[in-house]
């Protein structure tokens, strides 16, 4: 007696999980590329998908970078979110514990470079410049009532973020120039 074999069944990913993929792809491909430098169908190759389903799961262009950008700061907003409480249980400040889980994210080179494209992209596209707007927007409250901060000390925080950005992505280790030891140093150090 013959036994059937059975060809086993493929696992369709959820909605969800393919536009998780999707959103994977395309941080890496638009941190590499930026904005306007990324074509929608090196996205699409990417995730492995046509550039017509890529369209069904995100209309425009603009909608899909900002879904990387929405990403993005999820991540910031999430590890400023888990150092707030941490700060406080163990009595230390909670500004310079955000700051330094900022730090760390920065480690990671696609985050830095979605962040340094999106304030460039915002610059020219309304759409994107909605979204990063509203996500800072949410970060200056979460800072504001987990720190208690003055609007001067929100003013240097921020400040200070964006100086951090732009000297990680400078490789300022490598400078070993004045000006970078300098412009590197925690504010307390100098």
């Amino acid at each position: 007696m013959a036994t059937a074999t059975r060809t086993p069944r493929r696992k369709l990913s959820t909605a969800e999980e393919r536009r998780e993929a999707v959103l994977q792809a395309a941080s890496q491909v638009f941190a590499e590329r930026g904005y306007h430098g990324t074509p929608t169908m090196e996205v699409a190759r990417e995730a492995g998908i046509s550039q017509a389903y890529l369209f069904r799961l995100f209309p425009t262009k603009a909608e899909l970078f900002g879904a990387v950008v929405e990403r993005c700061l999820r991540r910031v907003h999430d590890a400023f979110a888990a150092a707030a409480p941490e700060a406080k249980t163990s009595g230390e400040p909670v500004k310079p514990a955000m700051g330094a889980a900022y730090g760390q994210l920065l480690e990671d080179r696609e985050l830095l470079l979605i962040e340094l494209h999106s304030h460039a992209a915002a610059a020219s596209d309304p759409a994107v410049r909605e979204i990063v707007r509203r996500g800072f927007a949410e970060l200056y409250e979460l800072v504001a009532e987990e720190s208690g901060a003055t609007p001067q000390e929100m003013q240097r925080f921020f400040a200070t973020g964006m100086l951090m950005n732009v000297l990680v992505a400078l490789d300022v280790r490598e400078a070993g120039a004045e000006w970078a030891r300098v412009l590197s140093a925690p504010p307390d150090t100098l």
